[in-house]
């Protein structure tokens, strides 16, 4: 019974998602040519605990198929809890120290990005994301 209750509780950690977001973001960050691993350093050693310290939850993070002419690109899905607190949390991230250092540090060898698009999601009545 112990092992059941521990496996439930670990399973509801690991999986849960943020119960105060009502909006979801998309992004898609197309990477400068040979910069993918430089950019997906920056996110995982940097970027992800910087998103958190400001209130934006990462819920996932995805690379595009490799298809023969086009870019592979970063998708990563975030949260909000709605469209202002999104607004402040990107101006307080941007302006975060932690953050300039590390967009710098990226940028030694140029810039690793190329285009970035973002979208704003509301779930559906029927999501299992709410």
């Amino acid at each position: 019974m112990k092992i059941i209750l521990i496996l439930t509780a670990l399973f509801s950690i690991s999986f849960s998602l943020p119960t105060t977001a009502t909006v979801y973001e998309m992004r898609t960050y197309t990477p400068h040519e040979g910069k993918m691993d430089e950019l997906l350093t920056r996110f995982r050693d940097h970027t992800l605990k910087i998103f958190e310290s400001h209130g934006i939850s990462n819920i996932g993070y995805w690379l595009t198929e490799i298809k023969e002419g086009e870019t592979q690109k970063l998708v990563y899905l975030i949260a909000h809890k709605d469209k202002e607190t999104a607004d402040a949390s990107w101006k307080a991230f941007q302006d975060d120290p932690k953050w300039k250092a590390a967009y710098t540090a990226s940028h030694v060898n140029g810039p690793l990005v190329k285009d970035i698009v973002s979208q704003y999601l509301t779930a559906t009545d029927f999501s299992k994301i709410k």
